[in-house]
């Protein structure tokens, strides 16, 4: 920044968009490194990010769990099952915590899942913010729009996995 050129606070949804980087640094399956916050009236509630189940083997230590899904089409894909996606970790950190988050904001770095999706639809979050797009979330984009809730990116590219 120079002398002449006046700083520019970043907009809510970026601030907590860096946030959502500094937690994803934790992630512990390196097919994506994604971290949650869920935030409500300009405030951190929780954070979340990719991980196995407390006490179990991740990624980073032992592999991948990969599983091939054969979709109704016909296609397949292929997703790591040894860990839980950021935003369940952290609506999981939310109930266990005692923290309501009913009416909040999540920010994501990439659109959520259909599993994901319905989770964040049930516990009450109205608004979904993410930094781009998934390479499979139409489901997820298509059960937010008739649920009624808020899904912004903040770009329009698609992150896709390489297969393993």
């Amino acid at each position: 920044m120079t002398e002449n050129t006046p700083y520019i606070r970043p907009t809510w949804d970026e601030y907590f968009m860096e946030i959502v980087h500094a937690v994803s640094k934790r992630a512990t399956c390196d097919r994506g490194r994604t971290g949650c916050v869920i935030a409500k009236d300009r405030q951190v509630l929780v954070t979340g990010y990719v991980g196995s189940p407390k006490g179990l083997p991740h990624c980073d230590e032992v592999g991948h769990q990969i599983k091939t899904v054969t979709h109704e089409d016909g296609h397949q894909s292929q997703h790591c099952l040894r860990t839980a996606h950021a935003e369940l970790n952290a609506i999981a950190q939310a109930a266990k915590r005692g923290v309501a988050i009913d009416g909040s904001t999540l920010y994501c770095k990439l659109a959520p899942c259909a599993t994901c999706a319905k989770t964040i639809i049930n516990s009450g979050i109205v608004r979904v913010v993410c930094e781009r797009r998934y390479h499979a979330g139409g489901e997820a984009e298509e059960m937010f729009k008739q649920a009624g809730v808020e899904i912004i990116f903040l770009n329009n590219e698609i992150e896709t996995y390489d297969r393993q």
